[in-house]
């Protein structure tokens, strides 16, 4: 346009409010991630929480539990045990979606140079990690403590007031617990996508964190005659700060504080290595 025309004038609609513009990063990292498969194989994750819903509907049927005979009906128990478990395998659950996912989130960003295009806009560094792990959150939550938090109400209203009061502290477990693992596993995968191009080898990396690390752990405490090669096990460390949300009496080998320290420590790496990679500009030597 040339310049003596003077027709240019700068937009005056409606500006997007400066707390929410990350939420911009998520919306568009959404709806590229998230297709068909992966909408399928979040809707096969909920079906475990069908059968564990199953599960509580029998506990307190008495007629369908006459049916079965015996002392079936005491060995059905609800308590903090049983969310143990099912949030247990629902985050496994949540580490394979994450290996699947997770590469897509940072790698084409950088593979494509499109970091200048995002940062000469208004985005902090923290605003553009925010948006993007916010994708892995959402999904993550859809099978893990959303549906935990589903089975305590059910369990709530079957069982009563005096059973909610008594054990009102599972609400809290079942939602800390799988948000602690969730932020770890989004902050490993954007980390790795961050790093590694190829998505292939980035998956084949965050699976391998969590088994390459048992597998270091175990023989550096075997060598070192030490518990602290656990330490970099992360799913040992992940189930000993479980279980001290859950309340639940299980030899992991590690103390609680430590498996905070390690987890810790964990995030710091992985924010370390994405900030390093998420800037406006590449140092080529």
């Amino acid at each position: 346009m040339a310049v003596y025309k003077r027709t240019y004038k700068s937009y005056d609609g409606p500006l997007t409010p400066a707390w929410s513009r990350w939420m911009i990063v998520t919306r568009f990292s959404y709806s590229r991630l998230v297709g068909f498969k992966t909408n399928l194989f979040l809707l096969a994750c909920l079906v475990p929480a069908v059968g564990f819903a199953a599960y509580i509907y029998l506990a307190h049927n008495a007629a369908v539990l006459k049916s079965f005979g015996g002392n079936f009906a005491s060995a059905l128990s609800i308590d903090g045990k049983f969310f143990f478990n099912f949030c247990t395998f629902q985050i496994g659950l949540a580490y394979l979606l994450v290996a699947f996912t997770g590469p897509a989130l940072v790698s084409p960003d950088v593979v494509n140079n499109a970091m200048p295009l995002y940062f000469c806009r208004p985005f902090s560094r923290s605003e553009y990690v925010a948006g993007k792990m916010a994708v892995l959150v959402y999904l993550l939550s859809l099978i893990t403590w959303v549906p935990a938090l589903v089975l305590f109400a059910l369990q709530s209203s079957l069982a009563g007031w005096e059973w909610t009061r008594a054990n009102f502290w599972i609400a809290g477990a079942v939602i800390l617990a799988p948000l602690i693992s969730i932020a770890i596993l989004s902050l490993i995968a954007m980390a790795v996508s961050a790093w590694i191009k190829w998505r292939a080898a980035a998956g084949a990396v965050i699976l391998g964190v969590f088994f390459l690390g048992a597998g270091f752990g175990s023989a550096i405490n075997a060598v070192m005659r030490t518990h602290y090669g656990s330490l970099i096990n992360l799913s040992q460390v992940l189930n000993t700060v479980w279980a001290g949300v859950f309340r639940q009496n299980l030899d992991t080998g590690l103390d609680v504080l430590d498996a905070w320290n390690a987890l810790a420590g964990a995030s710091l790496i992985c924010l370390w290595l994405l900030f390093k990679k998420v800037r406006a500009f590449e140092v080529v030597k």
